[in-house]
């Protein structure tokens, strides 16, 4: 594995991505310290659709409207909110 130093790795970027193609690693180092490794990208796993087809099922009443105890609990405005972004409850009070 060869370290090189910012400098050097700017002005041979090209021929080091070469060299990190055929299988190289290559550390690039400022001052002489090692800062980044530069390796060959592995790549992402490779999607196939429908791969979970017949492993899934969704109840026919999935779209339904929910019993109404449970939409007025989503409706209650005495229970804690949350801001938009925020993870923590805002007292009622300041809602």
């Amino acid at each position: 594995m060869e370290t090189l130093n910012v400098h050097a790795a700017k002005t041979h970027l090209s021929r080091l991505l070469d060299r990190v193609e055929a299988g190289e690693e290559i550390v690039i180092a400022r001052n002489n310290r090692p800062v980044a490794r530069l390796v060959a990208y592995a790549g992402e796993p490779i999607r196939s659709p429908g791969r979970l087809r017949g492993l899934l099922q969704i109840a026919e009443d999935f779209d339904d409207p929910l019993p109404d105890d449970l939409m007025e609990a989503f409706e209650d405005v005495t229970a804690p909110h949350r801001p938009e972004g925020g993870d923590h409850a805002t007292p009622p009070e300041q809602i």
